[in-house]
């Protein structure tokens, strides 16, 4: 089963620690959380407990429990934080469709279908595809500057 705890600890180190990379439009960062989504937190200062709780609070989706794959659920939930849930849900949704896992939209919604095809997927193929997904949506992006880390981020796990 989905396990919170093991998934936000691969986040974390994907994400790293405090920075204030120029061309990241997110701005001063710590551990992935970006002064730009929370103007209003304390960045520089942020701990990695205070960033886990936001991380649960905004980021982990009820519906990740339901995923009976820890694998599947972790690169989910590193991808939705890093690219945002819907991109992230359709980006596996896609991949579903690329193994043959049943007919399910695309529609960048974590649902009940979607979960349901999910857990009827064998896993690791499944993994497979989506880290392709993930490549090419990165490469599509053209931002040269970051590719290298963000393909590193989507074929690790």
């Amino acid at each position: 089963m989905a396990s919170f705890d093991d998934s936000i600890n691969f986040v974390l180190d994907n994400e790293g620690g405090l920075s204030n990379n120029s061309a990241d439009p997110g701005g001063l960062t710590n551990f992935g959380i970006s002064q730009r989504m929370y103007p209003d937190l304390d960045i520089r200062n942020l701990t990695r407990d205070e960033a886990k709780e936001i991380y649960r609070k905004d980021y982990w989706n009820a519906n990740f429990d339901a995923i009976q794959s820890s694998r599947v659920a972790q690169k989910l939930f590193d991808a939705t934080v890093n690219m945002g849930p819907v991109k992230a849900t359709r980006m596996l949704q896609l991949a579903l469709g690329a193994i043959q896992a049943g007919p399910v939209v695309a529609d960048g919604i974590l649902g009940s279908h979607t979960i349901e095809a999910i857990n009827a997927a064998y896993a690791d193929p499944l993994v497979d595809e989506y880290k392709a997904q993930l490549c090419k949506y990165y490469f599509d992006l053209g931002k040269p500057e970051f590719l290298m880390g963000w393909l590193r981020r989507a074929v690790k796990g």
